[in-house]
């Protein structure tokens, strides 16, 4: 593939993705927002169909209180009651029924031929026994239940809400219902529209990702040859200074660091001595403030020292791993004013170049962690051979923390960044923290052929 074609293709690829995101965006949002406009829809309607069949249910109820309460002959009384429960209705599909405790029609002013039957293992489309869960829901829940039942003027089953409640002097379950094809349409015309919405916002975003990958292979076309050529030749070439140049940047670095920087903090830290020299006859909050900056600027020199040692010590190429680490746990007692016992257990051999830089990496961040939170007064550092590796390990006796915290995304970046450095090399990384005790152990595989020809024996 020619260059051209090349960085056309980088260039689409990236916008044809960034689209395909922001259309899987809007589809979602579209979709849970009409969802939601859906809940709320639904139960706006069944909050009112609520209090409107529990209005029907108290008229049917204000209607056979006389006869419940008139003391006639209580089998003339529940035939009054039925009749008059029949008589009522509320349009074609709206009207009253009642069963007996065991699942039997008593009356049904639009399904005649239900009437004693025993309907209490009657099922509907999804399963349901629908008579057994309006007593259930009359005798235990809150009187209401939603469950699929024939409409009379379509004869088709549909789903519906009743109320039901329990007469219990007669044991009879009263109730009436409505069915909910408004809500189903309510709900299904809401999707529709959201679907229609999002039809359209693909269709335009389609079109402005169409006319934005046309613009970005015109301008890839307008390239020259010659302007190609260059870029690949210029390309190649800064691959070979990068490689050359990054170990003289970092030595560049390092001198810049000790020897402007740190010169410049020592002699503001003079002045501030001075200062608080000359503020000794006058009020004791600005030495406080004075002593705490020094503090604070001699912790800074320190930590720029550090720095420009850290960016490739001298003793990991001279002297090699152990002497390094060394010399590293020395500086670290020394400014830290921690007991750090170094415990050396690797032959007089030399490592591999990448697992030394990496040990000596996971040491420095260990101390640099120890100094900031640990708290500690004793660390442990052991480095020692085992099965066909190197195993280090890095102890304290401070305060400890939870592990767990490592897995947060601002929290524990150094110790993932062990971790990482660790599988990268094919190895493994362990730690433990509680009260008074925090350790981590590194295990890194050593080639054989590392090794040969040296003292190193694992």
């Amino acid at each position: 593939m020619q260059l051209k074609h090349k960085i056309v293709a980088l260039s689409i690829l990236p916008l044809l993705l960034a689209v395909a995101l922001i259309c899987a965006l809007v589809i979602v949002q579209n979709q849970r927002l009409g969802e939601e406009q859906v809940r709320l829809i639904e139960n706006a309607i069944l909050s009112s169909k609520r209090a409107e069949l529990k209005n029907y249910v108290a008229m049917a109820l204000s209607v056979i209180a006389p006869l419940q309460a008139g003391g006639q002959d209580d089998a003339l009384a529940r035939r009054q009651a039925l009749e008059a429960l029949a008589r009522i209705d509320f349009g074609q599909d709206g009207y009253f029924f009642v069963y007996d405790t065991r699942g039997r029609n008593l009356m049904h002013p639009r399904q005649a031929e239900l009437v004693g039957r025993d309907l209490w293992n009657l099922t509907d489309p999804q399963g349901l026994p629908a008579v057994r869960a309006l007593i259930e829901s009359a005798t235990h829940g809150d009187g209401f239940q939603r469950y699929a039942w024939q409409k009379p003027s379509t004869g088709r089953v549909t789903d519906k809400l009743a109320h039901v409640v329990m007469l219990e002097p007669w044991g009879w379950m009263l109730g009436t219902g409505i069915y909910l094809e408004d809500v189903e349409q309510a709900t299904r015309q809401v999707r529709e529209e959201v679907a229609g919405g999002i039809r359209s916002t693909m269709a335009a975003i389609a079109t402005i990702a169409l006319v934005a990958v046309l613009l970005v292979f015109a301008g890839g076309l307008a390239l020259s040859v010659r302007e190609h050529r260059l870029a690949d030749s210029k390309l190649q070439s800064l691959n070979r200074r990068i490689v050359h140049l990054q170990e003289e940047e970092r030595s560049r670095v390092s001198r810049e660091l000790h020897d402007g920087i740190s010169q410049l903090l020592v002699s503001i830290k003079f002045q501030f001595e001075l200062a608080g020299h000359q503020l000794e006859a006058g009020q004791s909050s600005g030495l406080v403030t004075l002593g705490t900056a020094i503090e604070r600027l001699g912790g800074a020199i320190g930590e720029i020292r550090r720095i420009s040692h850290d960016l490739r010590p001298s003793l990991l190429d001279t002297l090699g791993l152990p002497a390094a680490i060394g010399q590293l746990a020395t500086e670290f007692e020394q400014r830290c004013g921690l007991a750090v016992v170094y415990r050396n257990g690797l032959p007089d051999a030399r490592l591999p170049d990448g697992v030394a830089v990496a040990l000596f990496r996971i040491v420095q961040e260990a101390l640099t962690n120890i100094e900031r939170h640990a708290g500690a007064g004793t660390v442990l550092v052991e480095l020692e051979p085992c099965v066909n590796g190197v195993q280090l390990r890095v102890q304290d006796d401070g305060i400890g923390f939870d592990p767990r915290t490592i897995e947060q995304p601002q929290e524990g970046i150094g110790l993932r960044n062990m971790r990482e450095r660790v599988e990268h090399l094919g190895g493994r990384f362990s730690l433990s923290s509680s009260s008074g005790h925090t350790g981590i152990c590194v295990i890194l595989p050593v080639p054989a052929a590392s090794a040969a020809g040296t003292s190193f024996t694992l």
